[in-house]
């Protein structure tokens, strides 16, 4: 045997060559696919069940390291070529292993509803990394997010009367995504302007949903001031006036008012009234400090001792 190279393609995508096996695949003699490739779809021979060594430049096209030919081959000083495993398939697989048999305790006990309140936390984290310029929290949050989806998917793999995957979820919404935009994939007229798109894409959601009203899958649970915003901006899409909104003297109405109008204004009543809360919240720290500089505990401080210590507003 002159030369021998073993191609390791990924188990749960065999059906992808690595670009670095191609000078030995153009080189060899004869090209075998082993465990787990279809020899088929590659046009080559299958593995034949024989042992000893081939003569000629051989190519092992196979899934795993640990088949008997394979390992040979690599025992015997064969070059080895990995295919690198998408970086979504492996989170995927790890993810599979946590929930499995012998993975983690914790994991394998979560459920859709336990693991609400960590979807919460962590999109408010990725929120704070977003309004904070900061890109490697921004990074790692979205890895968070990331993690929710892989469980979520990894969850409902297993329900025993309507099971689906991460496969699922990321076809659904491939079809999604090029369903609303036929201006991009199909030769639906080409839409100019993002505000028109929005336009288009509520649209197309409403008959592709077949709602019946125009607050029909707003998100119910999502923050008040945020929930108020997207009733705004619907209501302003349909032609609602501005004067059928909650009336009343009472802060609910008002606040109600206030946000809905914002959105309809185009501007994000829930990041504007956070970034002031947390503005405030910096005041606050601000003012504590001050007065522990002058040696006064910021938990004695009355009215006047807080407008004393408070930070002057700056341009």
């Amino acid at each position: 045997m002159t030369s021998s190279t073993v191609v390791l393609l990924p188990a749960s995508n065999p059906g992808s060559l690595p670009a670095e096996a191609l000078p030995a695949l153009r080189a060899a003699d004869v090209v075998y696919a082993g465990v787990g490739v279809d020899a088929a779809a590659f046009g080559v021979d299958p593995l034949p069940h024989v042992g000893g060594a081939f003569d000629g430049s051989v190519v092992l096209l196979t899934t795993s390291r640990a088949e008997p030919v394979a390992a040979a081959l690599i025992a015997a000083g064969a070059a080895v070529v990995e295919a690198e495993v998408p970086a979504l398939v492996a989170a995927a697989a790890v993810m599979d292993t946590l929930r499995s048999p012998g993975g983690c305790p914790w994991d394998a006990v979560q459920t859709h509803e336990s693991l609400r309140q960590y979807l919460v936390e962590e999109t408010y984290e990725l929120l704070d990394a977003i309004e904070d310029g900061d890109r490697a929290a921004l990074r790692e949050e979205l890895g968070d997010v990331l993690l929710q989806v892989l469980f979520h998917s990894r969850v409902a793999a297993e329900h025993a009367e309507d099971p689906f995957g991460i496969d699922e979820v990321a076809n659904d919404l491939v079809a999604k995504l090029v369903g609303r935009h036929p201006h991009v994939f199909a030769d639906a007229d080409k839409v100019h302007t993002a505000e028109h798109q929005e336009v288009k894409w509520e649209e197309l959601k409403q008959a592709e949903k077949r709602r019946l009203s125009i607050v029909d899958g707003v998100a119910l649970g999502q923050p008040a001031v945020a929930l108020a915003g997207k009733l705004g901006q619907r209501s302003g899409r349909a032609g609602i006036p501005l004067d059928l909104f909650p009336d009343g003297s009472e802060p609910a109405a008002k606040l109600f008012r206030i946000a809905a109008t914002a959105r309809r204004g185009g501007v994000d009543p829930e990041g504007e009234l956070r970034a002031v809360a947390k503005q405030f919240a910096l005041d606050v720290r601000a003012a504590e400090a001050a007065a522990r500089a002058t040696g006064i505990e910021p938990t004695t401080l009355e009215a006047d001792g807080w407008r004393k210590f408070w930070p002057t507003p700056t341009d």
